[in-house]
């Protein structure tokens, strides 16, 4: 297993989320600030905050948490749908006795935080959703856009998905496929995606999570993603910036627009 990437004032732990379940949290900031968390997407993990940590942590207390099956947070064989998910980040917050956090994902982070607000909306202040398409919001995809989401087949696949995640990840460098290339992460991510085309999907369809959360929230879009396309969204264009020429990974690519909508009245 690769080393956890450094990045200066960071400090690293391993939380109790559950039982048997360690997460590991990237911590920056006083400790007495007010608190915000921040969920990566796939295939990455905390790293993908770092350009947002450094100033986001001038006046607040940020927990990066690397979700289970991602990162260096442990590796359980189930549990990957995304409400148990939002289960674990609430088991760090209250290990870490955070009653309310401001909550920012990232693309299935981005879905794990809009679940978490919709259930717990006690625990947090407001929401940032970055690259994902929320839970609580009508969509549609017209068939011919379909395309878009064709690798999810592949990566959910028994047997296949995970070997093509690994086949992927050693052809690439940096610390996001590094984690990858280890046998139980690749599964941990076709599980991931499983999950969701099995059954998360078509309880989605169905409503099963309609009505937004009783906290302020907010929605940042790139314009030129390849995959979530703001045309998608039938509600919450109100709500919803879309960044001209951005594609999906904000965070590294426009970490400026994150944090100024961060910053922006709630």
């Amino acid at each position: 297993m690769p080393d956890v990437p450094q990045l200066d004032g960071v400090r690293h732990s391993w939380v109790r989320a559950g039982d048997d379940l360690m997460l590991h949290v990237a911590a920056a900031g006083p400790e007495d600030a007010p608190p915000v968390v921040l969920l990566h997407g796939w295939p990455q993990h905390w790293w993908c905050w770092r350009h947002v940590i450094p100033p986001l942590a001038r006046d607040h207390r940020v927990l990066a948490v690397d979700l289970r099956g991602c990162g260096w947070s442990d590796v359980p064989a189930s549990g990957y749908d995304k409400e148990q998910l939002a289960a674990d980040v609430v088991g760090v917050l209250d290990t870490l006795g955070v009653e309310r956090t401001r909550l920012v994902g990232h693309d299935w982070g981005g879905w794990v935080a809009g679940l978490l607000a919709q259930r717990h909306p006690e625990r947090v202040t407001d929401l940032l959703l970055v690259s994902i398409l929320p839970p609580f919001l009508p969509v549609h995809v017209p068939p011919r856009q379909a395309w878009r989401f064709g690798y999810q087949p592949l990566v959910a696949a028994p047997v296949l998905g995970p070997l093509l995640v690994r086949g992927v990840a050693a052809r690439r460098d940096g610390s996001f496929a590094e984690v990858l290339r280890q046998r139980r992460y690749a599964r941990a991510s076709s599980l991931l995606y499983r999950t969701f085309l099995v059954r998360e999907l078509a309880q989605s369809r169905a409503g099963a999570h309609r009505g937004g959360p009783a906290v302020p929230w907010r929605l940042l879009l790139g314009g030129a993603d390849p995959v979530i396309r703001p045309e998608f969204l039938l509600r919450g264009r109100q709500a919803t910036t879309v960044l001209p020429g951005a594609g999906h990974f904000l965070p590294e690519e426009a970490p400026e627009a994150v944090l100024a909508a961060l910053a922006a009245p709630r």
